[in-house]
């Protein structure tokens, strides 16, 4: 399967002026969604905690999080956002698709969104 990228942009809270926008990498394999650490503090993201994450390749690392207000394709939601390392290709995870009724569509690599969000 080829890779699918959306743009998101992400604030501290909702009514924050300061804003990170840029090209996220659609990761379903990613519950929590990433973001270069420097960018989270620049517009006033803060951590909320350490938590500990299985990385691709199987190891495993501490990373700090945060709650920021998610915006991508229309929709808005909140989620926890992982504090990554500088230069990191920040990663939209599944909670944050699930969250609004998005999916990705395997064979043509799109997102698209669910008739209804799953309430069951």
């Amino acid at each position: 399967m080829g890779l699918t990228r959306v743009t998101v942009t992400l604030r501290a809270t909702q009514r924050s002026r300061k804003k990170f926008e840029a090209i996220f990498l659609v990761d379903t394999g990613s519950s929590d969604s990433m973001a270069p650490a420097k960018k989270l503090k620049a517009i006033g993201v803060s951590p909320a905690g350490k938590k500990v994450y299985e990385l691709a390749d199987g190891t495993k690392k501490e990373y700090e999080f945060g709650i920021v207000v998610i915006e991508f394709m229309g929709e808005i939601t909140a989620g926890r956002i992982i504090f990554g390392p500088d230069g990191v290709e920040p990663i939209l995870g599944v909670e944050a698709l699930e969250s609004v009724g998005i999916i990705v569509d395997p064979k043509k690599r799109t997102l698209r969104r669910l008739p209804a969000i799953p309430l069951k």
